[in-house]
């Protein structure tokens, strides 16, 4: 193993990016004292929901039914078997790349009978460049960070042993997604006019990359 010098250092990086996708979670319910009229109300109150989703075409990058339930609620919690309703559940998952449909979106969803949304919650896609841009910045500032060390020292650097990258990782304000829109109207009254769009303002992404790197370097001049 070769006696030179090492020099260690550690490169960090900081960006701030728009958002790429915004994610929705819609859940869809009926309650009804029979079981099948329930389950016919949620089909087709799904389906409703689904086809207005699918009315915006590629501004929606990804539709996806998350789950189903159909669950007897009992009129005393200790009492098996005595059923006052049954409830079901259709949870959906919509993904939005669009940003420019998304308010009017999450305000027609708000409004469909017995419907909940929460979200968005803002994101970069997974294959972002940003994610590259970050990695190389680090990079970089470990490079010249190394370089200052070693002209402090009257020395150059002379090679690279070790570049371990720490991960990559996205920063966001701490809590949940809020709930924008909660149940809609229901079937009694005149059919409304459409709701207005809901003025929504992407939250910035905060992109942190690190590494860690090890160069060799001339003998310094300590004198």
């Amino acid at each position: 193993m070769s006696d030179a010098p090492l020099i260690s250092v550690r490169g960090e990086a900081v960006l701030e990016a728009e958002p790429e996708i915004a994610r929705l979670s819609v859940h869809v319910q009926s309650q009804e004292s029979d079981r099948r009229t329930a389950l016919d109300r949620l089909t087709e109150r799904n389906q409703r929901c689904l086809d207005l989703v699918k009315s915006y075409g590629e501004a929606v990058e990804k539709l996806e039914t998350g789950g189903l339930s159909i669950t007897p609620l009992l009129k005393y919690r200790r009492r098996e078997g005595d059923i006052r309703a049954y409830r079901g559940t259709v949870w959906i998952k919509i993904s939005v790349s669009d940003f420019g449909v998304l308010g009017e979106l999450v305000a027609r969803l708000g409004d469909l009978e017995r419907t909940a949304v929460t979200g968005p919650d803002w994101e970069l896609r997974r294959d972002s460049e940003v994610y590259g841009r970050a990695a190389r910045q680090a990079a970089h500032e470990a490079v010249a960070r190394a370089r200052s060390y070693a002209e402090a020292l009257g020395a150059r650097l002379t090679g690279l042993v070790e570049l371990s990258d720490e991960g990559l990782g996205r920063d966001v304000d701490a809590g949940g997604p809020v709930a924008l829109a909660a149940y809609g109207r229901g079937m009694g009254g005149a059919a409304a006019e459409e709701p207005e769009p809901i003025d929504l303002e992407p939250e910035t992404q905060i992109v942190r990359a690190t590494v860690e790197a090890r160069f060799t370097a001339t003998p310094p001049d300590l004198g």
